[in-house]
């Protein structure tokens, strides 16, 4: 977590208990107004010196202003500026500032709908978790899930959208999966590595990140040819889109 995300997620913390978080929303109710201790005990119905300290530990946190008996005030934008920053510390959220029309569909970096089928956001939405899943030779249908569960609630609904749109193809028996399509240059530079799966992904996979590429294309295509077990023992010997 980068030092602002985790700021963002000690003031978040802060503000979940229900006596501090009426105590900001009192001095953001009053804008530049503000408010002293004493209108504040009045207003929480609290002794002057609890709400001293209160107040105290929201100025030390960075979301009020205020000193001694003067008039404390809320610091405007600092809860956006909280969820800004722990948007920006997504997996997906280097990968997503290179599709500025797609981010309608997100919440807090994770995924909250899926545009019209057969639509152009629908054909963006679909390469932006190609790269986002980042596949790497043969992947079981559950390594899949668990890259895609990093931005996404409805999992099947987007491997499915890989499955169709050409990104990934699927083995017969439907527990192996690989790339489909080779992905064009990303659109932001560098946002490949960083939006790239959690360390050790690849290697419970039994896989070295990039190794079917550095093997070059002929190990690849060995790789995803290799025989799959289906549900009636039998072996599916390729990969293919459905």
């Amino acid at each position: 977590m980068s030092v602002d995300a985790a700021r963002a997620a000690g003031l978040l913390m802060l503000l979940s208990h229900p006596v501090r978080l009426r105590a900001f929303a009192e001095l953001a109710r009053h804008g530049k107004d503000g408010c002293t201790i004493f209108e504040m005990s009045i207003h929480l119905d609290l002794p002057r010196p609890e709400v001293a300290e209160l107040l105290g530990r929201l100025v030390g946190a960075g979301v009020a202003t205020g000193t001694g008996n003067g008039t404390y005030r809320a610091r405007d934008g600092v809860l956006r500026e909280a969820a800004e920053a722990l948007d920006r510390g997504q997996p997906i959220a280097p990968l997503l500032a290179g599709y500025p029309k797609l981010r309608s569909y997100f919440a807090h970096g994770r995924l909250t709908s899926l545009p019209p089928t057969l639509s152009e956001k629908a054909q963006q939405m679909a390469e932006l978790f190609a790269r986002f899943v980042a596949v790497d030779g043969v992947l079981t249908e559950a390594e899949v899930n668990n890259r895609i569960a990093r931005a996404a609630d409805d999992v099947a609904a987007v491997r499915r959208m890989l499955v169709e749109s050409g990104w990934l193809e699927r083995d017969r028996a439907g527990t192996s999966y690989g790339s489909g399509r080779v992905l064009p240059a990303s659109p932001v530079p560098g946002a490949a590595a960083k939006a790239s799966p959690e360390p050790g992904a690849a290697d419970k996979a039994g896989q070295v990140p990039g190794a079917a590429e550095k093997a070059g294309p002929e190990r690849r295509a060995e790789k995803m040819a290799s025989p799959q077990p289906s549900a009636e023992g039998k072996t599916s010997p390729e990969l293919h889109a459905v």
